[in-house]
């Protein structure tokens, strides 16, 4: 019998019932993957983080009720906070090792706060099965873990409701559409049936892989202003 601590953690909001939410387990040892997935699927959260206590750090890894993965922004930042603020309060800083490499959470000024790894995109034919599968057609589309689809405008974002069985059939783990905001910079919505959540309320992946896109997009855009 495995016996640990096992937290529910808002991430990404300053009150409960909002943001992402994530189970985080903090067990002494690691327990059988078939064990941690088995607790992943009982929770059906769209991540179960589990937390083995390394030295000063930790070692972390992340289930879906689908299966492990092998990053995640929201479940990190909760892990962090578990971390620093319950098991080991007053600490200011956690490195947690990962199958993407060390990922850390650093208290600052009441908040938590992490760097994610950036990934590298290359763009892929926009298809039929993709505009099929959404509901719109993208302007481009990007592959990295990810399938990344540029649509027009933030309300084909917002309207999208692509069917699970259309997107199991396109490449990428999961899919995240995204399209230049008004009020914020950029929106994103995240759908991972391949991982048995049909859609994640805030990605941490996500928003790091569509920043990718939008910060080489306006890198493009200021060179292209520039005067010869």
């Amino acid at each position: 019998m495995v016996q640990f601590r096992q937290f529910s953690v808002d991430a990404f909001a300053s009150e409960v019932f909002k943001g992402n939410q994530a189970a985080v387990c903090a067990v002494p040892s690691w327990p059988s993957d078939a064990l941690m997935q088995s607790i992943a699927r009982e929770n059906n959260y769209s991540e179960t983080a589990f937390i083995v206590k390394n030295g000063e750090d930790c070692g972390l890894r992340w289930f879906t009720p689908g299966g492990e993965i092998d990053l995640c922004g929201h479940a990190t930042l909760a892990s962090g906070f578990v971390v620093l603020r319950l098991l080991e309060p007053g600490r200011q800083r956690v490195v947690f090792s990962t199958k993407s490499g060390p990922l850390a959470v650093t208290a600052k000024e009441g908040r938590y706060e992490m760097d994610l790894p950036a990934y590298r995109l290359r763009e892929v034919p926009v298809t039929d099965a993709m505009t099929a599968a959404i509901g719109s057609r993208p302007l481009r589309a990007f592959m990295a873990r990810d399938l990344v689809c540029v649509l027009p405008t933030e309300e084909d974002v917002h309207r999208a409701a692509p069917a699970a069985d259309a997107l199991l059939g396109l490449d990428g783990l999961l899919l995240h559409i995204t399209a230049a905001g008004g009020e914020y910079d950029c929106v994103t919505r995240s759908f991972g049936p391949k991982l048995g959540v049909y859609e994640d309320p805030v990605c941490g992946s996500a928003t790091a892989t569509s920043f990718r896109y939008f910060e080489i997009f306006q890198t493009y855009h200021k060179q292209k202003e520039r005067p010869d």
